[in-house]
Formats: structure tokens, sequence, C-alpha cells
């Protein structure tokens, strides 16, 4: 990644050099007349689509968690058009970035760590903006540059509801690349799509450190670009090179020198500003060598690690100091812990509780998904203390039929089918179907819950 960034560096001041020198250039016997102030040259532009860590470059099977979500991201930048093909754009943007399952899993198979969350509080970076080529309406761009981001995130770990959260707000260098057109819709007015690549140069931005490659992110956007300044004057990016200098503004002039002196001339400041872009390049390099360095190799630079000289692969947090050992292991217990085979008021709580969440979709046994985790609760009291469960099913009509009375038989085998899916000892677990309404509930209950009293749970010893 270092290498990367360091080429992607280098490739932008070669290609913001070579723009300088070409502006430079002209033939011997003219000179370019300044048109600029005939154009508007600066513009604000604002957009808003989906931001995953998914990307279309990059080996997503090595990110930190395998199920990218889509979540809501926004920007806004500003923008100074240097050249009808060439600008300096800065850019401020913010969102959430969300994904599933962990990398890492249990034993079991289950994963360490279900989900994680991201703010991108904001994040504010200088590009280059370069178009491609003009197609008429239609304008091609790439964009390079770096700045600061800054995040908080949370894990969510596999069997609580309780969140693992990173120790606050952190902030970390990031590199966007963007690809996108520019479609000009009306005087001054451009429809932006674009699509953009964040390269953050920390392992932190899902709060989950793993693996040896740096966090990433993608920004597919939708958006407005408005050109500021006088609307009778035209927008400079919209412009071909052709109508930019026309042959009207350029100005005869008499050689003052021979030709022999002119290139001689010429030659020797062409080699001066070569010399110049190579001592830029050298000191930019240096200057990311200083920023990227990392001595004990433990994926956190020097200039923000506080625990140097770590031992060799010593899983750290984001500031370089070595995890607590039960994080790092993340492993379920090893020995089954052995517990009375007596049902407790706190266990008929648990089935209690379970029962009354169970609802399913009207007319069918398909159970809703807000009743898992009472379920799964469940599951883990039963494969504990090896208790076994009677699960009865009502129709909650005062006259059911005999299509009522099967339904209630196949709720009944759909909440056995799901504990058993879960781990739970299907040979411990009895179903039955009952016509009418279950002991115990209201009237009042059935009209606050019109599922109340479906399902009943039973503990049997």
């Amino acid at each position: 990644m270092r290498c990367r960034l360091e080429g992607a560096f280098s490739l932008l001041l070669l290609i913001i050099a070579a723009n300088t020198l070409f502006a430079q250039t002209d033939t011997i016997h003219h000179t370019r007349v300044p048109v600029n102030s005939s154009f508007r040259t600066w513009s604000i532009g604002v957009s808003s689509g989906i931001s995953t860590p998914y990307t279309l470059i990059g080996q997503n099977s090595k990110q930190d968690f395998t199920s990218p979500d889509m979540q809501l991201g926004y920007a806004i930048y500003f923008k100074d058009q240097l050249s009808n093909s060439f600008g300096i754009q800065a850019d401020l943007m913010a969102g959430k970035l969300k994904a599933d399952h962990s990398y890492q899993k249990f034993a079991n198979g289950e994963f360490i760590y279900t989900q994680f969350d991201t703010k991108v509080n904001w994040s504010a970076s200088l590009s280059g903006n370069f178009i491609i080529v003009h197609l008429g309406v239609v304008q091609p761009y790439l964009t390079l540059g770096g700045g600061v981001l800054s995040y908080s995130a949370v894990l969510h770990a596999y069997y609580s509801t309780e969140t693992v959260p990173v120790q606050g707000t952190l902030s970390s260098f990031f590199v966007p690349i963007g690809l996108g057109l520019k479609f000009d819709i009306a005087r001054g007015i451009n429809l932006d799509l674009g699509y953009q690549i964040n390269f953050v140069m920390a392992d932190n931005l899902d709060a989950y450190t793993y693996g040896t490659t740096n966090d990433r992110f993608s920004y597919t956007h939708i958006g407005l670009e408005f050109a500021l300044g006088k609307r009778s004057k035209p927008q400079l990016a919209a412009q071909r090179k052709s109508k930019v200098i026309p042959n009207k503004n350029l100005v005869q002039q008499q050689p003052l020198i021979t030709p022999v002196q002119i290139q001689q001339t010429v030659v020797d400041s062409e080699k001066i500003k070569r010399d110049q872009v190579k001592r830029d390049l050298d000191s930019t390099n240096a200057r990311l060598a200083r920023l990227t360095i990392d001595s004990d190799g433990d994926g956190v630079p020097d200039v923000k690690d506080k625990c140097p000289n770590t031992p060799p692969n010593t899983k750290v947090d984001t500031f370089g100091c070595p995890l607590p050992a039960k994080i790092i292991e993340a492993k379920p217990p090893v020995a089954e812990v052995k517990r009375p085979l007596v049902a407790t008021d706190e266990d008929k709580r648990i089935i209690s509780v379970a029962a009354k969440s169970v609802e399913f979709y009207t007319g069918t046994e398909i159970i809703s998904g807000r009743a898992f985790p009472n379920l799964n609760s469940v599951v883990k009291l039963l494969t504990e203390k090896k208790l076994s469960l009677k699960v009865n099913a009502y129709t909650n009509k005062a006259r059911s039929s005999d299509r009522d009375l099967s339904l209630a038989k196949l709720r009944a085998e759909a909440v056995k089918n799901y504990l058993v899916n879960k781990g739970a000892d299907g040979s411990k677990i009895d179903i039955e179907g009952h016509s009418g309404f279950a002991p115990g509930t209201t009237a009042a209950a059935r009209r606050r819950q019109p599922n109340a009293g479906l399902i009943q749970l039973t503990l049997v010893q």
C-alpha cells in the first residue's frame, strides 16, 4: 500500500508539472492573451449516494468483514478550474459504513463479530481533477488526491446485544481515487455521476484490526455542479481547447533573438523545469516516507504508535499497543460448564418471555424475526440443562375449523424446527395443536396483541 501511495502522489505531481509546462510553451512568434477572465472557473458541487466497504478493485475477500452493506453518503466540493482540462478540488464528505460477518469464526462456525457500524464524521481532501476528453456535452474525468478522515466505529459481538466501542473518535490519512462523467444539462449546471475508492492508511475503519491490509471503502454518487460567477460567462471546464484560445487571441510578435539562441533558451528552460519537478518529487517522497514508516511492523505508523518496538506477530489496537489476551483469542469456552438439571424461576421466565414474543405472518406458519433472539435463549437453556420442552399451539378462535387446527399444528412444528436447527435435541421437544384459546390468556391481552397466546412453552424435567 505504501508503494501504491507513493506512486499515486508521484503521478499526480508529474501530471500537474506536465500541464504547467504545456500551458507555458507556445509558438515562438505568438503569445497567448489571458482568457480565464472570460470564463467562470470556480464551481461548487453537491452529491449523495451509496457508501460501502465493497470496492470494484482490490481483493474484497481479504476485507475484515465478508458481507458489505450499503449505507447513505453525501459530499460537497469546491473546485478551481485552472485550465479547460485540469482543476484543483477540495472535498468534504460524511456518511456511514456497515458490514456483516467477520472474517474470523468460532470453532462451531459462528462469526466472532456479527456486524460493525462506522460513522464517517467528516473527511477533508484535496484532489486534482483531470478531464480526459471533451465529448460534446459529456466530460469523463479522473480525480486523485489525499486528505484526512474522521470516524467512530463499534463492533457487535456474537451472542450479545452489547457493542464493542473503539476508543473514541479516530482519524487517519486516506487517498481518494475517482472516475466519473459530467453532463452539461444547462448553462453552468452539470450532472455528476461518479465512483470513488478511498484507501485508508489504517486497519481500524471497521473497529476490527485483522490481517495485514488497510481498510478501504467506495462512494458511488450522483450530484449537481454549479458554476460560480456571472451567468453571461461560459464555464471553462465545458470548453474544448480550440474554444478556450481562439485564433483571434493570438498577437503577432517579431523575434528579438536569433533562432540558435531561441533553441538554446528553450532547452535550458525545459532542463531547469525538469530538475525542479524531480526535486519536488524527491521532497514529497521523503515527507511521505516519514508519515508511513512502521519500524516494528505492527501496522501502525510510528507517528501514531504509542507502544513502539512491539514484538513480531502481536495483535495491537489503533495506537499500536498490544490487545488484551481475551480480545486476541476470541475463542468460545473450551469446557462445558455443568449446571444442575433443575428448572429455576429464571429459566421459567426465559421460556415465558420467548413464548410471548413468538409471532407469525398472517395465515402462515412463518415465524417473525423479532422472536429469534428469545428463541435462541431457549436453545441455550435446553442444551445446557438437558431439559425437555412441550410446545402447545392454539387457534385463538372460539370456533375453529379443521384448517385453523391444522395451521396451529404447523406453527408448533415450525417452532420446534427452529429450535432444532439452532442446536436443540429434537427428541426432547414435543408439539401439539389445540382449538380455542390458550389457558390464562385474557380477551384484553388478545386485543392488545392479536398473537398473544398462539404459542405456549412448558419445561419438562
